[in-house]
């Protein structure tokens, strides 16, 4: 049951975007350039530098100007720990709504923000994302997502205007503050990778009203080719392309399928992993390997490599 005072996402209140980086100046002028020229514009930009770099300064006060709240990390806080640090921030500011973004990826047009708040308000929603397409072919979706038993690849497969229960989070995603009261703010321990999916378990277990517009698109690098397909194309299974993000994928996905709402899961996390590493790869290492990291999330250590 939700609170009567969990007010829904309103365009009336004040917005605050959360951007976090580590030393990709570049792209993040392309990701602020988006957000400070939206059509409802935001009332705070808050970037997060895990870099702790003057160039990340002075960029986000010549394109946000008085709007700007730089807040520097001399300890890498991972992404989990740098939405955490600028979620607490824009409530300390008394920001009603947080919009997410990162520096790799990007708003696709000037009219995203309000198209999300059109949607929030029509649907009566807590959380809305928009559709995560790929920066290189907007076409093509950045990850592969499940419209009832089909997983779609292209945005052009997409059916209606609105899907509910579903959202990619922190890639352009739109927060009530008055959510967080209930789902709080990112795991700091889980630092990359997996973050999202842990935050999403708890939007799901909240009874929060959620999901995403397919009205409108944040653009991000293409991550789709982490997502292996087994049995025909009827399962997936995550393998990203290097040891430390293997790392942390794994490591998390231990930790998270553990959590209440996802143990259900664990029959299925188990034999589409051993089915991907020991029949499809044929490789009892790797399997052994995600075993070993698994276990480790489970018990809950948390040590970074």
């Amino acid at each position: 049951m939700i609170p009567m005072s969990t007010a829904t996402l309103s365009r009336s209140g004040s917005t605050a975007a959360v951007i976090v980086t580590h030393k990709r100046v570049d792209l993040l002028r392309a990701s602020l350039e988006q957000v400070v020229h939206q059509t409802h514009p935001v009332n705070w930009v808050i970037v997060v530098d895990n870099g702790c770099e003057d160039a990340v300064e002075q960029l986000v006060t010549e394109l946000a100007g008085d709007r700007a709240v730089y807040l520097p990390s001399r300890t890498n806080l991972g992404g989990a720990g740098g939405f955490a640090y600028g979620f607490l921030t824009a409530l300390s500011l008394g920001a009603d709504a947080v919009w997410c973004a990162d520096d790799d990826g990007r708003p696709a047009d000037e009219h995203v923000l309000s198209t999300l708040f059109d949607v929030a308000e029509q649907h009566r929603l807590h959380e809305v994302s928009p559709v995560v397409c790929n920066i290189d072919e907007p076409g093509r979706l950045a990850f592969p997502l499940r419209q009832g038993l089909v997983w779609r690849r292209h945005r052009s497969e997409l059916e209606g205007d609105f899907l509910e229960g579903i959202a990619s989070l922190f890639n352009g995603a739109l927060i009530s503050a008055a959510a967080m009261e209930i789902i709080g703010v990112p795991d700091y321990r889980l630092f990359i990778r997996g973050d999202e999916v842990e935050y999403h378990r708890r939007l799901v277990r909240s009874g929060l009203r959620f999901g995403t517009a397919l009205t409108t698109a944040y653009l991000h690098p293409d991550g789709s080719d982490e997502f292996k397909p087994i049995l025909g194309g009827r399962m997936h299974t995550q393998y990203p392309d290097n040891e430390s993000k293997r790392y942390f994928t794994y490591r998390n996905r231990g930790y998270i399928m553990s959590q209440p709402g996802m143990r259900k899961l664990l029959p299925q996390e188990y034999a589409r992993f051993g089915w991907f590493f020991l029949v499809q790869k044929k490789d009892p290492k790797g399997f052994l390997e995600w075993l070993r990291l698994h276990r480790q999330g489970r018990n809950e250590k948390f040590t970074r490599p």
